[in-house]
C-alpha cells in the first residue's frame, strides 16, 4: 500500500495535483484503496473509485484537464491492465453484429427520462453549435441547420440517417426540407420516441443494423454514430454508404474524432457509457474510404463540443432532484465524470469534433 501511495502520488505531482491539497484541482482521497485499485486497474480504476467515492475534487474538469495535459493517461497505457486490454482490441472484432447491441441495451436503452433532462429542447446526443449563442437549445437548432446548409436538401430527395437517436435531425430534414428520411436505429427507446416524433412526416424509422441496409438515397447523414462501428469494421461501413448511395451522392459525417489512431476502446467509457466505442482518426477514416468517396471538406469544432458537455452536466445536476428518486447516485456521479472527463479532453485538445463531407467516386 505505501509503494502504491507514494508513486501515485508522485504521478499527480507532475501534473501539478496534490493528494490532500486545496487547491480546486487537487484530490482528497477517502479510502486508502483508491491508491492500489488505480495502479492495479489505471483508468478503469479511477473511474470506479470515483463512483465508490473513494476519492472527490471540488473541480473535475481542472482535474482532468492537468492529467490530459502531464501525459498522464498516456504514462497509464504501459500498466499490465492496459496492456492486456489493447492486446484483446486488437485480436477481437469489439463492434461485431453481436457485440454492437450492447451499447443500446446499456447505455441508450438506460431509460429517456433521464437523457431528456439534460439534452435539453432538442433531443440531439451530439455537439452544438454555439456560434452567437450560450444557449443549448439554440445551439442544436443551429447545428440541424448547420448540417442542412452543407447537404443542401431538395424536396423529394431521399435521405438515411445512420444512427438516428430520437429522431430530432430526421424531423428537422423532413419538416423544413421536404425530403423522404430513412433513419435506422438497434435502440429500442430511442427506436419507441423517435416514431412518436415524426408521426405524420415522411419519415421511416427502421432497427436495423447498418450491415443489412439495401435501399438506395441520394443523401446520407451519419451524425454521432462512428466512434460504435470499431476499426476493425470501418471498410465495411463505407462500403455499405458507397452501395446504398446514389452516384454523385454525398456523405456528412459528425463524428468525435482523435489526432492519432486508436484501436482500443478506453476501458471506463468501453464499460459505463459506450461499450465497444472507439474514437477514429482522420487518417483510419481516409484509408476506409479509399477508393469509394472523396473528402471534399472537413471542419473542426471542438470547442463547442466542449460547451455542450459542460451544459449537459449543469442541466443534469439541476435535474437531479427529480432523477434521484429513480435512479441511484452511482448513476449521477457517472454521468458526472463522464460530462466533465470529456469536456476537459475536447478543452485540452486531445478530442476533436468533426464535420465531414464525403461524395461518392
Amino acid at each position: 500500500m505505501a509503494f502504491s501511495k507514494r508513486l501515485i502520488t508522485h504521478l499527480f505531482s507532475r501534473a501539478d495535483i496534490r493528494v490532500g491539497g486545496s487547491r480546486p484541482w487537487d484530490i482528497e482521497v477517502t479510502d486508502s484503496r483508491f491508491f492500489r485499485t488505480l495502479l492495479m486497474r489505471g483508468s478503469l480504476g479511477l473511474g470506479e473509485a470515483y463512483m465508490d467515492r473513494w476519492w472527490r475534487v471540488e473541480d473535475l474538469e481542472a482535474f482532468f484537464y492537468r492529467c490530459i495535459n502531464s501525459n498522464l493517461y498516456q504514462v497509464s497505457q504501459s500498466l499490465p491492465f492496459h496492456m492486456r486490454r489493447r492486446l484483446l482490441d486488437r485480436l477481437n472484432n469489439q463492434q461485431n453484429r453481436n457485440k454492437s447491441v450492447r451499447v443500446a441495451q446499456r447505455h441508450y436503452n438506460l431509460g429517456n427520462d433521464l437523457f431528456f433532462e439534460f439534452l435539453g429542447h432538442y433531443k440531439n446526443y451530439s455537439c452544438g453549435y454555439f456560434r452567437d449563442t450560450d444557449d443549448l437549445g439554440q445551439a442544436q437548432l443551429k447545428k440541424m441547420q448547420q448540417i442542412c446548409q452543407e447537404m443542401t436538401f431538395k424536396p423529394g430527395e431521399r435521405v438515411l440517417d445512420v444512427g438516428g437517436g430520437w429522431g430530432e435531425i430526421a424531423r428537422h430534414v423532413a419538416t423544413n426540407h421536404e425530403c423522404q428520411v430513412t433513419s435506422i436505429n438497434i435502440s429500442d427507446e430511442q427506436i419507441t420516441h423517435a416514431r412518436r416524433q415524426c408521426a405524420g412526416l415522411p419519415v421511416e424509422i427502421k432497427k436495423l443494423d447498418y450491415r443489412d441496409l439495401n435501399n438506395s438515397f441520394d443523401k446520407i447523414l451519419v451524425v454521432a454514430m462512428l466512434t460504435h462501428v470499431g476499426p476493425k469494421n470501418y471498410r465495411v461501413f463505407m462500403e455499405t454508404l458507397h452501395r446504398c448511395l446514389e452516384p454523385g451522392g454525398t456523405v456528412l459525417i459528425e463524428s468525435v474524432g482523435s489526432p492519432t489512431n486508436k484501436i482500443n476502446c478506453e476501458p471506463w467509457t468501453d464499460k459505463y457509457i459506450f461499450p465497444g466505442g472507439v474514437i477514429p482518426s482522420l487518417r483510419q477514416i481516409d484509408r476506409a474510404i479509399d477508393g469509394l468517396f472523396t473528402r471534399e471538406r472537413t471542419a473542426e469544432f471542438g470547442d463547442y463540443y466542449h460547451l455542450t458537455m459542460r451544459a449537459w452536466h449543469e442541466n443534469f445536476t439541476r435535474a437531479w432532484s427529480q432523477l434521484q428518486f429513480r435512479y441511484p447516485e452511482r448513476v449521477r456521479l457517472m454521468f458526472e465524470y463522464f460530462f466533465l472527463s470529456v469536456a476537459a479532453a475536447f478543452r485540452a485538445r486531445s478530442l476533436l469534433h468533426w464535420h465531414i463531407v464525403l461524395r461518392k467516386k
